[in-house]
């Protein structure tokens, strides 16, 4: 049994539960996906089966190694492909489809996505820092303070927090519940947020027990 699917986030709204409360929720366009390879144990050391994304990419935007990959499987060239794990001994073969059904309500998925890309930010962006007072004359606002001693070890140590590169990461939003399936459309409803932007690539996968 496959164990996720490809999808791409389309955002978030709100669900009326049963007992009449609010629910915010991500909506995912979860597939369809299509296998282009199965990877065994035999093989490859471990069990598992690369997906595309089923959607519509010009084909010089397909390098050439990969549209060879993808004739060898005789299906069509995705843009986004991934592996996902595969549990039990029914796999499915190249060119079987994945749909949302393998996902029921009430069950706990792993989102994983790219963070929205912030750019160079601040230690108070960043990190939180707290900074300084902005009253009463005080010439220290969001500077970081100190960042090491100067007679021992007479260095910046490593991992220090400092400026630098925020977002445009990978993370993984463990233990989502699922709200609603839409088999129809193809749209998964995850309670809260996922990462990444409207528009952007995700992997939905079932939670570990």
């Amino acid at each position: 049994m496959i164990t996720g699917l490809l999808g791409k986030k389309v955002g978030m709204t709100q669900l009326l539960g049963d007992d009449g409360t609010i629910v915010p929720v991500t909506v995912i366009q979860a597939g369809p996906c299509v296998v282009v390879q199965r990877k065994t144990k035999q093989k490859d050391g471990y069990d598992a089966v690369q997906l595309g994304f089923v959607e519509f990419v010009k084909p010089k935007r397909v390098t050439k190694p990969m549209t060879g990959h993808f004739k060898k499987s005789n299906v069509a060239p995705a843009r986004f492909v991934r592996e996902v794990g595969v549990q039990g001994e029914d796999g499915a073969n190249p060119g079987d489809k994945v749909m949302v059904n393998i996902f029921t309500r009430d069950e706990l998925v792993d989102v994983v996505g790219t963070s929205k890309g912030r750019g160079f930010a601040g230690f108070v962006k960043r990190h939180h820092f707290r900074g300084g007072r902005a009253t009463h004359g005080s010439m220290f606002h969001r500077a970081p303070g100190s960042i090491g001693s100067s007679a021992y070890p007479s260095r910046v140590l490593k991992g220090m927090r400092m400026a630098g590169h925020l977002g445009n990461a990978r993370v993984t939003v463990q233990n989502l519940r699922v709200a609603r399936v839409d088999q129809e459309n193809n749209l998964l409803f995850v309670r809260g947020a996922v990462p990444g932007p409207p528009g952007g690539y995700v992997v939905v996968e079932k939670a570990e027990p």
